[in-house]
């Protein structure tokens, strides 16, 4: 039997924007999303459709469609939303995806607003 590891080699992110954690949750409620995700201190949820899995397979890139982020210092396995709704939170801390994901945020987030607005031309 062979195994192959054949990694993503690329992943795009259509839309980006850091909101609140009590914003992203009850988005992420309203939205169907089944959990949030927490890395080295922020909170991220991930819109992602069908049809990005099918190209993944094909192209070895993941187009990611939303992913909203938040900074959130301490992780809880369950993040309450209101009395009635609570939203479960994976600690994704230790997977090499997620790593890549929340650097590239955070390196987005610190280039000067010029060159945002450079790329969005």
């Amino acid at each position: 039997m062979h195994v192959e590891i054949a990694p993503t080699r690329k992943i795009t992110i259509l839309g980006l924007d850091k909101r609140s954690v009590p914003d992203i949750a009850w988005c992420a409620t309203t939205y169907g999303a089944t959990r949030l995700y927490w890395i080295d201190g922020h909170m991220l949820c991930l819109e992602v459709y069908e049809k990005s899995f099918e190209h993944e397979l094909k192209e070895k890139e993941f187009p990611i469609s939303q992913i909203c982020y938040a900074e959130c210092p301490k992780y809880e396995k369950i993040y309450e939303i209101d009395k009635s709704i609570q939203m479960p939170v994976v600690k994704v801390a230790d997977m090499k995806i997620f790593q890549s994901i929340l650097k590239a945020i955070l390196d987005y987030e610190h280039r000067p607003q010029t060159e945002h607005n450079a790329k969005n031309v």
